[in-house]
Formats: structure tokens, C-alpha cells, sequence
């Protein structure tokens, strides 16, 4: 499945106007680990992988730079998939195999998440904690089987954000304000790659 989402920063009166009428889902409460190469061999290219509760899963993009009304993401979870994007051989341990080819954590937070569906969309209200500082952000998201539709689901969030009447302005997903607060020097490198726009 490909996800197209949107990052927003949402006050309360944001959080009631979007959660009204909206069915809860659940509240969840989970902790991520993100991996990279000393070099930011994956955040460099956009490509995100974590472990998230043990489980790992890796993120590729498919959009091309920052100018681009939605995010959108292949999300892998099948180890061997993983394995493959990753150009890592089968050979035992997958967390293993992973420091053996030199990548380590560069950042651990913890998220409190509710989610909400308002037909189509899932709604996801997360409060980060980095230890250091929190993080509050909201998504709209939308799941699509095919690349063609990316495009359609980009408008339909946007026209979605602007029923409800949210400030569509740039945000900053949770790892990135991470690095940006607390690694200058990889966050740079988002930068200057164009994965990342400085605002």
C-alpha cells in the first residue's frame, strides 16, 4: 500500500473540529528507533527506517524534492523486502545484520498517537516525546493501492484540510524538528540534498 499524507500543526480548536463526528480508532502509545549510516545513507535519499515496537520498517519515497502538496511513501515491513532495498544479505539477524553493514540509531522517541477515520481519511494526533522536548502534530492520510492515484489523494487531502479549515503552511514531520533542534549538521544535509526545505 502507498501512503499520501499531511503534516499539520493543529491547535484545540483544530483537534475538535477534526475529530467531530469522526470515529475513534484507538490510542496507542509506541516508541521508534530511526537507523542510518554515519554518512546519512538513507535520510540523505528521503528513505526512512525504523524499528517500531521491534518491528522493523522502511520508508522510500515516492515523490521527487520538497515541492509537493502531499507526502508519499512506499512502506515496506516484510523483512526480506527490506533486506532487498537495503542491499543486505540473508544471513542471520536482521538488527544484526544491520549493525554489521554499519548502520546504528541516530534517534528514539516516543509517540502517544490517537487515531480517528473520517471518511476516507485517517486522522492521526500524535504527541512526541524526545526526552529533551515534545512535539505536536497532526496527519491526514490517505491509503492508495496504485501510484496513479497519488495525485487525486494529494487534492483530496488538501481539499479535505481546507473543509475543516486548517492553516496549510509547511511542517516540519517529527524527525525532522528533531534533527533540527538536536543535529544541525544532519539536518543540514537534508538540506543541501534537497529532501529537506529550511524554513
Amino acid at each position: 500500500m502507498i501512503e499520501v499524507e499531511k503534516k499539520f500543526i493543529l491547535n484545540e480548536q483544530d483537534k475538535k473540529r477534526l475529530t467531530k463526528n469522526a470515529q475513534f480508532l484507538n490510542e496507542r502509545i509506541f516508541t521508534d528507533i530511526y537507523y542510518d549510516t554515519e554518512i546519512f545513507s538513507l535520510t540523505s535519499k528521503d528513505k526512512w527506517f525504523r524499528s517500531r515496537e521491534g518491528r522493523f520498517e522502511l520508508k522510500l519515497p515516492l515523490h521527487d524534492g520538497v515541492d509537493r502538496l502531499a507526502d508519499q511513501y512506499d512502506e515496506l515491513e516484510d523483512e526480506q523486502k527490506i533486506r532487498e532495498a537495503l542491499n543486505l544479505p540473508s544471513n542471520g539477524n536482521l538488527a544484526d545484520d544491520l549493525i554489521k553493514a554499519g548502520y546504528s540509531p541516530f534517534c528514539t522517541c516516543k509517540t502517544n498517537r490517537r487515531k480517528y477515520k473520517k471518511e476516507p481519511f485517517i486522522i492521526n494526533l500524535d504527541i512526541i516525546d524526545f526526552q529533551d522536548f515534545t512535539y505536536n502534530i497532526g496527519e491526514i492520510e490517505l491509503m492508495i493501492s496504485n501510484k496513479s492515484e497519488i495525485e487525486d489523494a494529494s487534492k483530496k487531502i488538501m481539499y479535505f484540510a481546507k473543509t475543516q479549515n486548517l492553516v496549510v503552511t509547511p511542517v516540519r514531520g517529527k524527525i525532522i524538528e528533531y534533527l533540527k533542534r538536536a543535529k544541525p549538521n544532519h539536518y543540514q544535509t537534508l538540506v543541501k540534498r534537497g529532501v529537506v526545505e529550511d524554513f
